[in-house]
């Protein structure tokens, strides 16, 4: 991926680009990721959030992929609308193995793609969910930590915001 800085940061997971950030369900292997890419000028619309799709499908070395939908998110229900000249929304599966592990199976991915021209930067949310046998069980004493759904993932994207414009000046 065009990451805009690629070190590395402490993770107990894996490691984790400090272009992103990675959020996990505490009991199921859902997963949340925001990052910050450079901006791919040379693909635009629905082709850019396609690019993106397949992109991580690559670093993870997907055994095939599948793209379900693309649709536009219109600007208006974005709270960067202000800054954001262009949104996707995608939904795919990807046939990957976990770490270490040999058994690829489909995971289903939500993909937001928010265009930042003026700070020539994509900004990239993938909901990862996994099947529904890989989950953990949700016994009792986890009835508070339900899964998360598609509206969670929808509300992250429409309320996001930036807080500091300087997080995308060269330090």
């Amino acid at each position: 991926m065009a990451k805009l800085n690629k070190a590395d940061e402490k993770s107990d997971l894996r490691p984790v680009p400090d272009n992103q950030e990675v959020f996990c369900h505490r009991v199921t292997d859902q997963s949340l990721i925001v990052e910050l890419l450079e901006l791919q000028a040379h693909v635009q619309g629905e082709e850019a959030a396609r690019y993106h799709f397949e992109d991580v499908a690559g670093v993870q070395e997907a055994r095939a992929v599948q793209v379900e939908a693309v649709q536009p998110l219109p600007l208006e229900n974005l709270a960067l609308r202000g800054c954001c000249q262009e949104a996707w929304i995608l939904s795919g599966k990807q046939q990957v193995a976990k770490e270490n592990q040999q058994v690829a199976k489909y995971v289903t991915l939500h993909q937001a793609l928010l265009r930042l021209t003026q700070y020539q930067t994509d900004l990239l949310l993938t909901f990862n969910q996994p099947p529904p046998e890989n989950r953990s069980s949700l016994g009792p004493e986890n009835l508070s930590l339900l899964p998360w759904s598609l509206g969670d993932f929808e509300q992250l994207v429409t309320s996001l915001t930036l807080h500091d414009p300087n997080i995308f000046s060269p330090q």
